[in-house]
């Protein structure tokens, strides 16, 4: 797409390619572009039309840093976008020492800043907040001794302290298991000898989860194990066509509520018409991010400034709700809290169709 230099530019930081998980970057870019061609058929930002200036992060945190200087260089007004937790917090850094605003849609690390910061601001809920609930699920349903099979990395690493934290009080466990050191067949062997009776897959799809999935649901000694993805990934189509029947019943964090806003009813048609297939709730995110932003551009300029100092007065109607702003303990970040959270897992019967198992 040519640049048009009368244009208000957003930079869309999105990943596209492998190692970043490709089909979720594709549901953000769609409800991103979906919602910026509703605002310019809509007259655009004060007769300026909205031009999103995508770059591909690829899941790289190094990538997505110079990514925002180009971007910043440019001329774009604010940062919209990404999906992976490390990589946002990467960019939301740049961003802050650049004094460039940045709406994270979709990561969910609690630290996306090290210092608190007036310039970021994040549609999704924060790690603490959304695996809490996870936790209480868990605790329910009757599981207090959980193994987690993890990768080295600081979302996987806060995600297991987060779970530890609200079981250990209430006499629950967590046992790690390194998936780098173990093979599927061994991670069910430490399943076994350690007593758990529930695995969380905190680990990268579609390896080493899928494999680790297939070999549970195949060891008849864990007939009765539940496997939990709270990090989200059976939200995807992918994951049913990569693990077929062995993907249901697989409880995942989703934030999306019970009925959608009428707002959500009519973007959710038209993200099927785009997508070919269900929007995921990063799609949704996708969409809320360029309303919020274009609600800010409209009542007060392209200054990016300006545009920083709007966060703690947005209120604009979303796809799943209303958005406003605001500084929760232990949060770096302006926050929407909370976008709707719910547990939910494919139904065995319907693959196709998402249970809801836990509510907020």
């Amino acid at each position: 797409m040519n640049s048009d230099e009368s244009a208000v530019q957003i930079g869309a930081l999105v990943p596209l390619t492998r190692p970043g998980w490709v089909e979720a970057g594709r549901h953000l870019l769609a409800g991103l572009e979906l919602a910026v061609g509703e605002v310019n058929d809509a007259g655009g930002i004060g007769g300026r039309p909205l031009e999103l200036v995508v770059r591909d992060t690829a899941a790289d945190p190094q990538r997505a840093t110079a990514a925002v200087d180009e971007l910043a260089r440019l001329g774009v007004v604010a940062l919209a976008g990404e999906y992976h937790s490390v990589v946002a917090r990467a960019a939301a850094a740049r961003a802050d020492a650049l004094g460039l605003p940045f709406l994270c849609s979709s990561a969910v690390l609690d630290a996306l800043t090290e210092e608190p910061t007036e310039w970021v601001a994040r549609l999704a809920p924060a790690q603490s907040h959304g695996w809490q609930i996870y936790a209480d699920f868990l605790l329910e349903a009757g599981h207090s001794r959980i193994a987690v099979a993890t990768e080295p990395s600081v979302y996987w690493a806060s995600g297991a302290r987060i779970i530890r934290d609200c079981l250990s009080p209430r006499g629950g466990a967590v046992i790690e298991l390194d998936v780098r050191a173990l093979g599927p067949a061994a991670v069910c062997d430490e399943l076994v000898n350690g007593g758990a009776t529930a695995l969380l897959l905190l680990a990268g799809f579609p390896e080493p989860a899928v494999s680790v999935v297939k070999s549970v649901r195949q060891d008849q000694r864990l007939a009765g194990t539940l496997i939990g993805a709270p990090a989200g990934q059976p939200e995807f189509a992918e994951w049913s066509t990569l693990l077929g029947d062995d993907g249901a019943a697989i409880p995942f964090l989703r934030y999306l509520p019970e009925r959608l806003t009428p707002l959500g009813a009519r973007v959710d048609a038209a993200l099927r018409d785009r997508l070919a297939e269900a929007p995921s709730f990063v799609a949704f995110e996708g969409y809320d991010t360029i309303a919020v932003l274009a609600h800010v551009l409209r009542s007060h300029g392209s200054d990016r400034g300006h545009i920083a100092e709007a966060w703690p007065r947005v209120e604009v109607e979303g796809t799943r709700g209303p958005i406003r702003f605001s500084r929760p303990p232990g949060i770096s970040v302006w926050q929407w809290a909370w976008a709707p959270t719910r547990v939910v897992d494919r139904d065995p019967a319907h693959p196709d169709r998402f249970r809801v198992l836990h509510a907020t």
